[in-house]
């Protein structure tokens, strides 16, 4: 699996995209069988209390994106820092697991991990 990581508009969607994966092999935040889901985070964010059930799903997945929220500022709602640390933590888990782990900025791919098939 590789984990494209990065800020919002960072191009981690064009690079799955350049790695051989069409607009049709991507899903929005849910879970089916196409190989790239993308706005992990959001997921993250929807069930915080469900990330071991969640990361267990993803490490099935070709390549996961999600946004970095570990940056700027600490959200005053708590309901967002619970979010925002599930997302951070899910993170972590995976890319512990991944063949490969990009960081995207600027559209500019860095590989921090590993090799890219």
């Amino acid at each position: 699996m590789v984990l494209i990581v990065g800020g919002e508009g960072s191009g981690k969607r064009s690079y799955a995209a350049a790695l051989g994966y069409r607009q049709e092999d991507m899903a929005d935040a849910c879970l089916d069988e196409r190989p790239v889901v993308f706005h992990v985070e959001k997921m993250a964010f929807a069930r915080p209390d469900g990330t071991e059930e969640l990361y267990r799903a993803l490490l099935e997945k070709e390549v996961v994106i999600c946004n970095e929220v570990g940056s700027g500022v600490i959200p005053i709602d708590r309901g967002e820092r619970l979010g925002r640390e599930a997302a951070g933590r899910l993170c972590i888990l995976l890319a512990r697991e991944a063949d490969a782990v990009v960081r995207m900025v600027c559209g500019i791919p860095a590989v921090i991990k590993g090799e890219l098939p």
